[in-house]
């Protein structure tokens, strides 16, 4: 399933001219905020201007913003003007970005760099430094969302190289753990056909996590997943099943869904769940706290528009109850002007969300009664 040399050219090449297009679009004009639906109570902003902005990342003084089309890594002051510093460039789709003890490490295809003591040399950047290359090269599913978990690795996803395939159970459609110090990787996670975003339950420290599911099954199926890791090596069913109940008609053969570990929630079909995140601060109502965000980036091949919005998922006992719109009105009458593409907690309790279409990030901000 692997692209050739010239064919992944090509497309980065075409992909890319694709985002200035739509970056050009959207820095010509101002963004239509007002569209933009809110629960009652809370408040939009922009926060800063960020090119196709996808995985965001907080150290002590700045907030760091990878992007898929542009290969550039971002930062932005978190005090005073909050002008755009490029940190990194003609990177192989940086979409990851994790903050540790003063190092920025960045994802890119199939290497994990770092560029150490990087808020102290923001004007002048280091060169990175290659932590990994041990990751697959394929430009299908490639791009990663990295972070690192409560027991110090950096946690990375490898997307499968396909829509629907049975690809190297010990390679791909997996989510692995890092040891910088060592190189040495670990599979946490199988069965999981592109997971861009995941976060540690608050209190369990369990790994939880979004999962695209695959197309051409219909406008309504798959769902999109998410899922809960309560032990290593779990496996959560791609490509035998989908969606916990929804036996694969190509690839199932004799496998049951029973076999493998069903979603905590279904999300809408073809939504493209990418970042989430659980809430953990305090500025939102009691409700929401250590409830589950995800940015819906949005379907790209259903006959009509789905997902472009932010949605909650309210817990309890490690169960869903609800699962609901929190952002919605980047897409009307089949036209979209945004899409998000992760949410991260601040200090002080807002939301940020990031929209890689538009090249923005909005501040959410809670104003109502409590």
């Amino acid at each position: 399933m692997k692209r050739s040399s010239i064919g992944r050219r090509a497309w980065a090449a075409g992909a890319m001219l694709l985002a200035l297009i739509a970056q050009a679009a959207a820095e010509s004009s101002s963004l239509p905020l007002s569209r933009l639906k809110l629960l009652p109570g809370f408040q939009v902003e922009l926060f800063a201007r960020v090119p196709n902005a996808r995985q965001m990342a907080l150290g002590k003084t700045m907030l760091f913003v990878g992007s898929m089309r542009a290969g550039k890594v971002y930062a932005i002051p978190l005090q005073g003007p909050r002008t755009l510093q490029v940190i990194a460039d003609k990177l192989d789709m940086p979409v990851g970005v994790a903050f540790r003890d003063g190092d920025l490490y960045v994802s890119a295809v199939s290497r994990i760099l770092r560029l150490s003591n990087i808020e102290a040399h923001v004007n002048r950047p280091p060169r990175p430094v290659v932590v990994s290359e041990a990751y697959p090269a394929d430009a299908h599913h490639g791009w990663k969302f990295i972070a690192f978990g409560p027991d110090g690795k950096l946690y990375v996803p490898v997307g499968a190289p396909c829509n629907i395939c049975e690809p190297d159970p010990d390679r791909f459609a997996t989510i692995t753990r890092l040891d910088v110090a060592s190189g040495k990787i670990e599979v946490v996670a199988r069965g999981v056909r592109n997971s861009v975003g995941f976060d540690w339950h608050p209190k369990s420290g369990e790994l939880w996590f979004t999962d695209n599911g695959r197309d051409w099954l219909g406008d309504d199926a798959p769902p999109d997943e998410l899922n809960r890791v309560s032990q290593p090596g779990q496996h959560f069913g791609y490509p035998y099943c989908h969606g916990g109940t929804i036996v694969d008609p190509e690839l199932a053969r004799s496998r049951r869904c029973a076999e493998f570990v069903p979603p905590v929630q279904n999300l809408g079909a073809h939504v493209a769940s990418l970042g989430m995140r659980f809430y953990t601060g305090k500025a939102f109502p009691e409700r929401y706290r250590n409830a589950v965000f995800i940015a819906e980036h949005g379907s790209w091949n259903r006959s009509s528009k789905s997902g472009y919005r932010v949605s909650v998922v309210r817990l309890q006992d490690n169960r869903a109850v609800s699962h609901e719109p929190f952002i919605s009105g980047w897409q009307r009458n089949e036209s979209a002007w945004g899409r998000p593409a992760d949410v991260l907690v601040m200090p002080d309790g807002s939301l940020l969300v990031s929209d890689d279409q538009a090249g923005a990030i909005y501040r959410i901000t809670y104003r109502g009664q409590r």
